[in-house]
């Protein structure tokens, strides 16, 4: 499956929400240190609830740790500054979704190490900012999970048709 890498994130309900999603479509999910808040916050427990007990969560010191420990296929960046629309891309298990943290969004930099044609973004309003992370996440980790005929999930022979 693919991983949801969260880069630096701030808001506990944010990632606890992303956590449930997680679990409830098998995608890996990777925090990069420095996180905003202690992964015990009792804010981050209850959007997680008890989902929470049975992900897989990683933390890794920094993006450089995640890629030698991890070795991702390829990385797509989520970013209002990309040109590419997220249902454009051919997912593929072992891609990495990355998103940026909620206040500043992925710094400049790492979208550019990831190349132009790697970050992508959601359609929205001309004069809209940006969706909210978990919500963010959740429409691409979605439309990922189709173009692999939701595998892994109790009905994919079904949805598949």
């Amino acid at each position: 499956m693919l991983d949801i890498v969260l880069y630096q994130p701030e808001i506990p309900p944010n990632t606890g929400n992303i956590i449930r999603l997680c679990a409830n479509t098998g995608f890996k999910l990777h925090l990069i240190e420095p996180i905003g808040f202690d992964l015990d916050d009792k804010k981050l427990r209850r959007a997680g609830l008890d989902y929470l007990e049975f992900q897989s969560l990683q933390v890794h010191k920094n993006w450089k740790t995640y890629i030698e420990t991890v070795k991702p296929n390829t990385i797509y960046g989520l970013s209002t500054k990309g040109k590419n629309c997220f249902s454009k891309v051919k997912y593929k298990p072992d891609d990495c979704l990355l998103f940026g943290p909620e206040t500043r969004g992925l710094p400049a930099d790492l979208r550019q190490s990831l190349g132009e044609d790697n970050v992508i973004r959601l359609p929205m309003q001309p004069d809209s900012r940006s969706l909210n992370i978990s919500n963010a996440v959740s429409i691409v980790t979605y439309e990922a999970w189709r173009q692999l005929d939701f595998a892994g999930s109790f009905d994919s022979q079904e949805l598949a048709k």
